[in-house]
């Protein structure tokens, strides 16, 4: 129970800090790129002209969204906050099966290899989109991003943890495999200016980067003083 109980508690505590502060600097850096994309991709639509509805055929209603402000706000927080604790668990089982000395410090590592696997990994063939950047089929993607995240995070760890160097090498062509399949493909022309959405994914990356940092720092921090 005391092991269960020092992962919950890390992973809580933990997981709040890092939601509180990535929510801070996406408010402040990322959420000004999203609303002028938004602007961008609203002008587009305007100026297309909707096709009429058939007669008798009503409209599909609108899916829903928070509203502007204050409600979105709190719904990316929320979100931010439910994230940060869910990979502050997957942390904290990390360092349970390493089993090793964990401080601050290495925490540190750990969250540099969370990024590397969760975040900039996956980047490298679907970067993260703006409002008006066309995207591929939803599926497709989510598919793409969990085999590489699972190749990422299987290839740092043979990297780092196994004894021999031919596990090693074969952890980085596994890290590789992904890329060459390479990411699917999407169809459509951008409603943003290049550097819009350029900007947008050097933002969203750096805020990411700061999240595991202070992800694993705390973590580590945490993982071994509670008892």
């Amino acid at each position: 129970m005391a092991f269960l109980r020092r992962i919950l508690t890390t992973a809580l505590l933990a997981g709040l800090v890092a939601g509180i502060v990535v929510s801070v600097i996406q408010q402040i850096v990322v959420q000004p790129l999203i609303a002028e994309a938004e602007r961008y991709e609203a002008q587009a639509a305007a100026a297309r002209v909707p096709d009429a509805p058939a007669a008798g055929q009503q409209q599909a209603p609108a899916a829903w969204q928070p509203e502007e402000g204050a409600e979105r706000t709190l719904y990316t927080v929320l979100a931010n906050l439910v994230t940060g604790i869910g990979f502050a668990l997957l942390l904290g089982g990390g360092f349970a099966i390493y089993g090793g000395r964990v401080d601050a410090g290495r925490g540190v590592l750990w969250g540099v290899a969370g990024f590397v696997a969760f975040a900039l990994a996956p980047a490298l063939g679907l970067p993260p989109e703006a409002p008006g950047v066309p995207a591929a089929d939803l599926v497709a993607r989510q598919g793409w991003w969990l085999g590489t995240v699972i190749a990422t995070a299987a290839g740092l760890a043979a990297v780092v943890f196994a004894p021999r160097r031919v596990a090693k090498a074969a952890g980085v062509v596994v890290m590789i495999l992904p890329h060459l399949i390479g990411a699917p493909d999407h169809a459509g022309v951008a409603t943003i200016p290049p550097e819009l959405a350029t900007a947008f994914v050097i933002a969203s990356l750096a805020a990411t980067a700061l999240f595991w940092l202070v992800l694993g720092g705390v973590s580590g921090a945490l993982y071994r003083r509670i008892a």
